[in-house]
């Protein structure tokens, strides 16, 4: 196989690619919901498209009161309130991380954000955004949600296979929210052990790793002797190669909404184990798109790709 390009420069674009999204987000930020709109009803029920625009709409939108006019000017049209819902719960996170140095969270506007999420929900009943919406903010109460467990079952009931669900849920779990590292592990291996072949939800396995890496690098320092292995140990190369024969081995090639983000989970976790093979292979799927997170976990992205990509390609086996 021809080595790749000695120079790169990884691109971080927040939209995968998506263009149509790129252009309805320019509409948001100068104050248009007419493009979001459009974008929106030509999406229809592709939900694993649907859920990962509505969020980057929402992302744009929480600074701004586009969700709030389009609301008002469609009161009848359900993805105005879709997006409304989820706009919310953006709102909500983003006053948490500001309000982490004064401690506490804003109970009246999680509780608003709720409320506006089942609003949604109620509108539109065989969409899961609402209940994506809803798993997402249970994170941000203190101890959880009491509702959390009927909003997930009710998110599967809708799509089985929601990837940014899963993920959401994976943190919850987490020990830095919710839950424990063992919590963690256990719901992720418990969706891989009945994953249909190609589904990208088997990179759980290296999601889950990447959280614990940065919850406990951050507690015991990016030095610690028990971070040492984490990534080259038994049991996490063994789960890389799971998800490896479960997700890349039978993967039909076409790209879902989030797929950039979940390559660069297993390729960050290939080139971390010193799996050169793999990691050779993922880089030329990839490319230049990358992701912050999770090489953000271990330095700065760029830097830590670059070096990353030198390694592997240099000791990558040659196929042709």
């Amino acid at each position: 196989m021809a080595r790749a390009r000695k120079d790169f420069t990884p691109v971080f674009d927040t939209t995968f690619g998506d263009r149509a999204l790129q252009v309805a987000r320019e509409d948001i930020a100068v104050g248009r919901w007419q493009g979001p709109a459009e974008l929106l009803h030509a999406t229809g029920p592709e939900w694993d498209r649907r859920t990962f625009r509505v969020r980057m709409l929402a992302q744009t939108a929480a600074g701004k009161s586009v969700a709030e006019h389009w609301h008002t000017a469609e009161p009848r049209n359900p993805d105005a309130l879709v997006l409304r819902a989820e706009t919310e719960v953006m709102r909500a996170f983003n006053l948490a991380a500001a309000a982490t140095d004064r401690g506490g969270v804003d109970l009246e506007r999680l509780n608003g954000a709720v409320r506006t999420c089942l609003r949604a929900a109620d509108v539109s009943p065989q969409d899961p955004v609402p209940w994506m919406s809803l798993v997402s903010v249970a994170r941000l109460f203190p101890g959880g949600h009491q509702q959390a467990q009927r909003w997930w079952e009710e998110l599967l009931a809708r799509d089985p296979h929601n990837r940014e669900a899963h993920h959401q849920v994976l943190r919850y779990l987490s020990a830095r929210w919710h839950g424990s590292h063992g919590a963690m592990y256990d719901f992720a291996r418990n969706v891989v052990s009945s994953l249909p072949p190609g589904s990208h939800l088997a990179v759980l396995l290296q999601a889950a790793r990447a959280e614990e890496y940065r919850y406990r690098a951050e507690q015991e320092g990016p030095m610690s002797l028990t971070l040492v292995q984490h990534w080259n140990n038994e049991v996490a190369v063994h789960d890389l190669h799971r998800t490896w024969e479960l997700w890349i081995r039978q993967w039909d090639g076409r790209e879902r909404a989030q797929d950039v983000a979940d390559l660069n989970y297993l390729l960050h976790a290939a080139c971390a184990a010193g799996q050169a093979g793999p990691a050779g292979y993922l880089f030329d799927v990839l490319g230049e798109r990358a992701t912050r997170v999770p090489w953000s976990f271990s330095g700065d992205p760029v830097s830590v790709m670059s070096r990353f990509r030198k390694t592997m390609l240099r000791s990558r086996p040659d196929t042709g």
